[in-house]
């Protein structure tokens, strides 16, 4: 009676345990091995690699990825590109009757009761026409560039010549005049009023400085 000889056996290629797929889930199809053929070029540097987001990511957000990108980017109005900068406020004018010799102590007075009122003193910048402030001339006896440094610091009340150009605005500034020509004050005022922020108090001869800034300034 001649053998039959038996079914071989098939065995797995793969060692190892093999997942066996839950109950009610379908086993995932194999992915095809790529087969010989031409190499992909490699990446020049500095050229964009390709997309490593997730593996589920639908065709369907690639294609509107896609469309997105084709679509050209909503250009701004020039009126709102270059915005245009808000007007400066003008500040309010006090004026303080007072001597040619008593402008300082009228400048003076005006700082403390700037003080007494709560404003900081490194809000104040006191300008002079005439001669400077015995402050201003005590400490430019230890030199420009100590004296400069103070105002830099803008740590307390500075007093400065009405001509020093390096004499930066504050919220008060505070014009005694002391002396000078006229065209040098008329120059001055002017020129106070736009390094005022909020208050300029002009200490001198009213007649005199209503006939240089006008009365209506």
């Amino acid at each position: 009676m001649p053998l039959i000889p038996e079914e071989p056996q098939i065995h797995e290629s793969v060692p190892g345990p093999r997942a066996t797929p839950a109950a009610g889930r379908t086993a995932p199809t194999p992915r095809p091995v790529p087969g010989p053929g031409p190499r992909p070029a490699p990446r020049r540097p500095g050229s964009p690699g390709p997309n490593r987001g997730s593996a589920g990511t639908s065709s369907a957000q690639s294609q509107r990825t896609t469309s997105d990108a084709t679509k050209p980017l909503p250009t701004a109005p020039a009126a709102s590109a270059a915005k245009t900068p808000a007007a400066k406020a003008t500040p309010q004018i006090q004026l303080i009757p007072a001597t040619v010799e008593g402008a300082l102590d009228a400048a003076d007075e005006a700082v403390d009761l700037l003080l007494d009122s709560g404003r900081a003193p490194a809000d104040i910048l006191v300008l002079t026409t005439g001669e400077q402030h015995p402050w201003a001339a005590h400490e430019l006896s230890f030199g420009e560039a100590s004296y400069w440094a103070q105002h830099d610091a803008g740590d307390d009340v500075f007093y400065a010549d009405a001509g020093a150009d390096r004499a930066k605005g504050r919220p008060v500034v505070i014009v005694a005049v002391n002396g000078g020509a006229n065209d040098a004050v008329a120059h001055t005022l002017p020129e106070a009023m736009g390094r005022a922020g909020t208050l300029l108090i002009v200490c001198g001869d009213p007649k005199r400085i209503n006939t240089l800034i006008g009365p209506g300034a």
